[in-house]
This record gives C-alpha cells, structure tokens and sequence, in this order.
C-alpha cells in the first residue's frame, strides 16, 4: 500500500472517500449552566479527502436531519428553526479552504462550517494515519453554535462552545 506521505508527491489527485458503516460524526455541548452534557450523533453524512499535487481538500456533508441525542423531544427541536432549521437548511457542510501538512501524520485544516443557512470559520488539527483498507482521519474542534444563528434555549441554558468530533474511515475511491 501507498504511504501518505508518498501520496502527497505523487503527479496524480487521490479521492478518498468516507466509509459511512466506519465513521463516527459526533457532538457534545454542556446544558443547564454547564451542570450536565448532551451527547449526540449524526447517522448520516458523506465526505472525501481529496490529496493532489496541487491541492489537498476535505469535505463533509451530514443531513441535519439524522440528528440523535436519545431524546426525540430534543432532537425535535434542535431540527427546528431554533437551531439547525432542516426544512429550510437540510444539510450541515464543511469544506476546507486550506489543509496543511503539520508534521507527520497530522493536518492543519482551515475551512467554513455552514449549517442552519450561516456559515462560520474553522479550524481544526486532524490526525491522519494508514488504516488495514484505507486511511483513519480523526478531529476534534470547538464551535460556537452562536456564530451559526442557534439560539441558546430559554435563560442561556445551552453553553457555548459545542465541542464536534468526527473519526472516519476513508477508503480509495473505486474501490
């Protein structure tokens, strides 16, 4: 198998793609004046890891929709207007604006985060390592949900930041 490293010389673009069965899009935020955190997850989304000789790009695209806190109450209004907005805004995008090589086997990507029809700067360190089939990429970021236009529930009960974790499996595009 090709090493990363070696991918990033090669003359030709490589697309990685997200293994939806092997990859986790998940979110924690701290509620009642930080006294307790929501967890939760999104169970659908897609996303590629582009690696060229000229540019390297990353993109994930989650269906707000598929939100799951374990609360169907709570999932219901954070799909609402309040927050993510799906009827208007079904879909929460990242792409990256520039990914950087750090040092071995970690990336510094820049990019804007859109959800709910508002979109906010990222950035955000990411871990990058050979897998038995593939590639494992693995972020953890922070983000204010404000930037985005969600509103923090009745008296500020929603803390400030949400902390966005994804680990994916990437597999070879045509495989």
């Amino acid at each position: 198998m090709t090493t990363i490293e070696s991918q990033n010389e090669a003359p030709s673009a490589t697309r990685w793609t997200v293994d939806r069965d092997r990859t986790v899009v998940e979110f924690a935020v701290k509620t009642f004046w930080g006294l307790t955190t929501v967890r939760g997850r999104f169970d659908r989304f897609d996303g590629a890891y582009d690696i060229g000789p000229e540019e390297t790009k990353m993109e994930l695209t989650v269906d707000a929709d598929s939100i799951d806190t374990g609360n169907a109450t709570r999932d219901r209004h954070l799909r609402s207007g309040d927050f993510f907005g799906v009827a208007e805004h079904p879909q929460v995008r990242f792409s990256s604006t520039r990914v950087v090589d750090a040092r071995a086997g970690t990336v510094h990507v820049e990019g804007e985060l859109e959800a709910g029809g508002k979109t906010a700067a990222l950035e955000v360190g990411a871990t990058v390592r050979q897998a038995d089939d593939g590639l494992e990429v693995e972020a953890t970021t922070t983000v204010d949900h404000r930037q985005l236009g969600m509103s923090s529930g009745l008296l500020g009960m929603i803390r400030r930041p949400a902390t966005l974790h994804v680990k994916a499996r990437l597999i070879a595009s045509g495989r």
